[in-house]
């Protein structure tokens, strides 16, 4: 069966060989809770689908018009069999009960490394900050040297005392870079980007490739997981 849980995902799982993230855009506050609900009722009085879907996390945007998916696979072609077979059905019980949401994407991703908590860290995430990064035609080849850069690169005293995780996905597609990225507060966040860019952050932010940065606020809302 499916059980709802408060527990954030954990991104390093090793058993997660296809992590996907996907944007709803549902338009206001009243109808990304109304959307949460629903989801939340469609799954719960199903069986749970797949064995090797691991966990399934909703989170809703501070726009106060989005919701954001992350589905941890075992493999794409699990994912495939459940399109195939219950992902339809699942969608028109939601919209039935929240007509005219936007489906706005899915991307597939890769893992590829983390900063991680440190082992004594039992922070529980107050904000999350999903970061893209995308990257010139091209430069797909970059993205992971870009990674390690950010990684070597001190984020300062005041991120350090703020920021719990940051993990990094590749775009299956080639284009860019997902920064999951878990904060104490939003405060925190706040703080850590008030601060000047240095010498040492600007040759990240500048690295050959590099196109852009697109960052957006969310709460985690939803949490479903097998029995």
């Amino acid at each position: 069966m499916t059980r709802r849980t408060d527990a954030h995902p954990d991104l390093t799982r090793p058993d997660v060989g296809a992590p996907f993230f996907s944007t709803w855009r549902v338009a206001t506050p009243e109808r990304q809770k109304a959307a949460v609900e629903a989801i939340a009722h469609t799954w719960e009085h199903r069986p749970w689908p797949a064995a090797d879907l691991l966990g399934y996390h909703v989170y809703t945007g501070h726009d106060g018009e989005t919701l954001m998916h992350h589905s941890q696979w075992a493999s794409e072609q699990a994912y495939e069999a459940f399109v195939q077979a219950h992902r339809q059905e699942r969608n028109d019980e939601i919209d039935t009960a929240v007509p005219g949401i936007e489906r706005v994407e899915l991307n597939r991703y890769r893992y590829y490394r983390s900063e991680e908590r440190a082992a004594c860290d039992h922070r529980v995430p107050g904000l999350i900050v999903a970061v893209r990064i995308d990257f010139e035609p091209g430069t797909a080849e970059r993205r992971r040297d870009w990674i390690d850069l950010l990684l070597r690169t001190d984020p300062g005293p005041v991120a350090h005392r703020g920021l719990i995780a940051a993990h990094f996905h590749l775009a299956g597609d080639g284009t860019h870079v997902l920064n999951y990225a878990e904060w104490e507060t939003a405060e925190a966040y706040d703080k850590a980007i008030a601060v000047p860019v240095d010498e040492e952050w600007e040759r990240v932010r500048s690295y050959p490739g590099v196109k852009g940065f697109t960052g957006r606020r969310y709460d985690h809302a939803l949490g479903l997981v097998p029995e």
